[in-house]
């Protein structure tokens, strides 16, 4: 049995981290049977969450849990993409990992208001009296990986419009398909589920929600891979929410 850890359910979401979901949408699609603990990132062996202990071998990072999935239980995610294809979902993955999870950091950790209202409740269980120093470290440490991504140096509005423009490339490639690479789900649908969903979550007001929610076929996509990988989930779908 696999064990997957994560930080559990949250922010109006089944998982906080768009990086845990992605591993447990991945272990959903391959049919592994696995189990699901809380944990905070210093029990990693990255000091990152997801990680996994796969009967005593522990996997940390959720694209070499995707690596192991794929070497020890021989499940293709991919299987269905040309070589090509294959290519151009891995150009989007990094897309979706490397540049529109800036703008997630940003709403959700550089705005007060989300970070008071999120954030800042992963520190609920310390010491009260070093409790808002650790909130504070915390928060200071994400700011200052935000500017150093890059998308951090530029003015509000100015980060927003351009990670927009990666919310706009995927709803091109989205189009009226069902999944971002075809009519059957691959590996950066679960990617691209967990970011959105990261995004467009109702518990949060940001500017980029706002503007993401202007790409119809994005909230629907959320909405159908919700309903497809956490249909016991409370989630109210995102049509009926705006």
């Amino acid at each position: 049995m696999i064990t997957l850890y994560g930080f559990g359910t949250g922010f109006g979401l089944p998982e906080i981290s768009p990086f845990v979901t992605k591993t447990e949408v991945q272990l959903k699609m391959a049919g592994l049977p696995y189990r699901k603990e809380r944990a905070m990132p210093p029990a990693s062996p990255k000091g990152q969450l997801p990680f996994i202990d796969d009967g005593g071998e522990a996997v940390a990072d959720s694209t070499f849990i995707r690596a192991h999935i794929e070497r020890r239980y021989g499940f293709d995610f991919d299987a269905s993409l040309t070589l090509a294809e294959r290519a151009q979902a891995w150009a989007f993955e990094r897309m979706v990992e490397h540049h529109i999870y800036w703008g997630l950091v940003g709403a959700r950790w550089v705005d007060p208001v989300n970070f008071a209202k999120g954030p800042a409740h992963f520190f609920d269980g310390a010491p009260e009296h070093n409790r808002e120093k650790l909130r504070e470290d915390a928060q200071f440490r994400v700011a200052e990986n935000y500017l150093l991504s890059g998308l951090g140096r530029h003015a509000p509005d100015d980060d927003v419009d351009l990670a927009v423009r990666s919310l706009f490339a995927l709803s091109v490639q989205l189009g009226d398909k069902a999944y971002l690479m075809g009519n059957k789900p691959c590996g950066v649908d679960a990617t691209a589920f967990g970011m959105l969903g990261g995004v467009l979550t109702p518990f949060f007001e940001s500017a980029l929600r706002q503007r993401a929610e202007g790409f119809p076929n994005l909230t629907a996509y959320v909405d159908r891979m919700m309903e497809t990988y956490y249909p016991e989930f409370a989630w109210i779908p995102l049509r009926q929410a705006a």
